[in-house]
């Protein structure tokens, strides 16, 4: 069974996807173990509690120096145990000393179709904002592993959403969640459990299941 820490710094609505999912049968072999917040007022740690799982929160308000905070956050991080961590929506640069110790076991979702609309700068309603100046009329979401850079690790799935003539910021980012975060993060951390991914010469390599050969005569 994968353990599954979520770090997330506000609603949580990818956590909700990840939880239904988790729920319904359509991620298997894996369980969320721990949610973890830079933000006490995160409604992600209520629906955490609502669902039975630890909701633990380390702000940096709390400490002297980004150095303390970033060994209280590791500290935290290891005592639950996980086998995957995920990014959903933390809004927190992740130190290098965890990065390296989860090497290849931390994933994040990005609002656009990386290497579009990322990197330092582009989070939230910003990379939407981006996205309809330019003009795009293709948009959507990237689940990433994480690396020492920004949005620069090996990208494992995507999906894409068309651009509405009439969208604002608000609805385009609806709409990615709705039609892209929201199914591609649970399936991610189902490739993952199911032992389909790994990560060879910088990239993620799945492994789809096999389409039977069809019989003679079909």
């Amino acid at each position: 069974m994968l353990r599954v820490a979520v770090c997330v710094s506000g609603g949580g609505t990818n956590l909700q996807a990840i939880l239904d999912a988790i729920e319904g049968g359509t991620v298997t072999n894996a369980q969320v173990v721990s949610v973890i917040s830079n933000n006490p007022g995160a409604y992600a740690l209520e629906r955490a509690r609502r669902h039975g799982i630890e909701g633990i929160c380390v702000s940096p308000k709390q400490f002297g120096s980004r150095g303390e905070f970033n060994r209280a956050f590791l500290e935290k991080l290891d005592g639950c145990e996980p086998d995957l961590v995920v990014l959903a929506g933390f809004l927190v640069v992740l130190p290098e000393m965890m990065v390296r110790k989860y090497k290849n076991r931390i994933i994040n979702i990005h609002p656009s179709l990386i290497p579009s609309f990322c990197g330092t700068g582009y989070y939230g309603l910003k990379v939407h904002e981006g996205a309809l100046a330019r003009g795009v009329k293709v948009t959507g979401a990237t689940v990433h592993f994480v690396d020492e850079g920004t949005d620069t690790g090996p990208i494992l799935l995507q999906q894409p959403v068309m651009v509405r003539q009439d969208d604002t910021p608000q609805s385009l980012q609806r709409r990615v969640m709705e039609e892209a975060e929201w199914k591609i993060l649970p399936r991610a951390i189902d490739l993952i459990a199911n032992g389909k991914v790994h990560v060879e010469g910088g990239k993620a390599v799945i492994r789809w299941e096999e389409t039977p050969a069809p019989v003679d005569g079909e």
